[in-house]
């Protein structure tokens, strides 16, 4: 029930901001034929809607909890494969249902600067989607999303950049200490910083 209701709104949103919206979607790798993180920077509230009409698979997101109690629209997020998350708390619940998804072979969707950037620029990457990778041994495939400037009576062109999928034993993540997390969320900012074209932060 749940994915079906997921198929049907992507379609209608996808027809509908097919009107204002132009997707141009580069993949640059094989997506990993297991359960994975995809990790993408965050400036626009409209980014889960443009990754999952790019992405040929179900996307599971983290979404701060506020807005499942938004009368309407909690039903509707909920509906739409996303979990609440109570940032800022250390939130297990969240993170065992995140490690469930990948286990079970799904694409869990992370914004891993914690947030969505204010500026449009990159921020740094917190730990969240590392320790995920960790309890998993999943593989991150970073991702990026630009949006062009709006003008008047044209359609806003939305670029999004899959990369190549960062190996879990690449991101040396095996004892899970402080230092080894500070370096994997570095290597994740570097690949996402690399798809944007700017420094890493």
């Amino acid at each position: 029930m749940e994915m079906a209701f997921y198929d049907v709104g992507k379609g209608i949103v996808t027809f509908l901001l097919w009107f204002t919206h132009r997707l141009e979607v580069e993949f640059q790798g094989e997506l990993p034929n297991k359960g994975f993180i995809l990790a993408c920077n965050h400036v626009s509230d409209f980014d889960p809607v443009m990754l999952g009409m790019a992405f040929p698979k179900r996307i599971r997101y983290m979404a701060k909890e506020e807005l499942f109690r938004v009368p309407v629209l909690g039903p509707i997020v909920r509906g739409l494969g996303a979990f609440p998350v109570a940032r800022g708390k250390g939130d297990t619940g969240a993170i065992s249902q995140a490690v469930e998804i990948v286990r079970e072979g799904g694409v869990l969707g992370i914004f891993p600067e914690g947030g969505r950037s204010r500026d449009g620029k990159l921020h740094k990457i917190k730990s969240g989607t590392a320790v995920v990778a960790s309890q998993t041994g999943a593989d991150i495939v970073p991702a990026c999303i630009v949006y062009e400037p709006r003008r008047l009576f044209r359609r806003r062109r939305v670029t999004i950049r899959i990369g190549e999928a960062i190996p879990n034993e690449a991101l040396g993540i095996a004892e899970r200490s402080k230092s080894e997390l500070r370096a994997a969320n570095a290597l994740l900012g570097e690949r996402i910083a690399g798809l944007l074209g700017v420094e890493a932060p």
